[in-house]
């Protein structure tokens, strides 16, 4: 991924041979109608199969962004509100979504499929907004924050990230 925190992953799934316009034509109608602009987006994703598509691959480059490529195994243990028959062709139940939440996140713009005046679409694609690692976490009701210096480790009343290592059931010698 690049060095942009948060951000916008999308999950991008096609048919072989899917052209470059119908992939990057459906990203950015998705990204425009999720208010998301394109210099949000950190990555486009999709299954290791369709890695040398060259419509996906030319939607990452128009958005100067990384390609990220999943293993059929892996998405297939994503969870995803809708699911697809097609992709059970590459091993999986999704690639758009699949690969948008593959690393986290909330999905923000479900499962889209480009097509439309009856002809049957190509590409799918799927937006996710990545958590925000340099937002922290918020408290719950009820507890008072504490600086990060200010907690210790409970076993060596050091510093967090300062741990030693301990020997736990030590067996002693009688």
């Amino acid at each position: 991924m690049t060095g942009r925190a948060g951000g916008f992953v999308v999950g991008v799934g096609a048919r072989r041979g899917a052209p470059a316009g119908e992939v990057l034509g459906l990203v950015r109608e998705a990204l425009r109608e999720a208010g998301v602009p394109a210099g949000s987006v950190v990555a486009v994703a999709t299954v290791a199969a369709k890695a040398r598509e060259p419509g996906i691959a030319a939607a990452a480059a128009a958005l100067g962004v990384p390609l990220r490529t999943y293993s059929a195994e892996e998405l297939a243990r994503v969870p995803v509100p809708n699911p697809s028959a097609a992709a059970a062709a590459v091993g999986t139940s999704s690639v758009a979504e699949a690969a948008a939440l593959a690393d986290g996140g909330e999905l923000v713009v479900g499962k889209r499929k480009s097509g439309g005046q009856g002809r049957p679409g190509a590409v799918t694609c799927a937006i996710v907004r990545r958590a925000d690692s340099s937002t922290p976490e918020p408290v719950p009701p009820g507890v008072e924050p504490v600086a990060p210096d200010m907690i210790s480790d409970v076993n060596d009343g050091g510093p967090v990230g300062q741990h030693r290592r301990h020997r736990h059931h030590r067996k002693e010698n009688l």
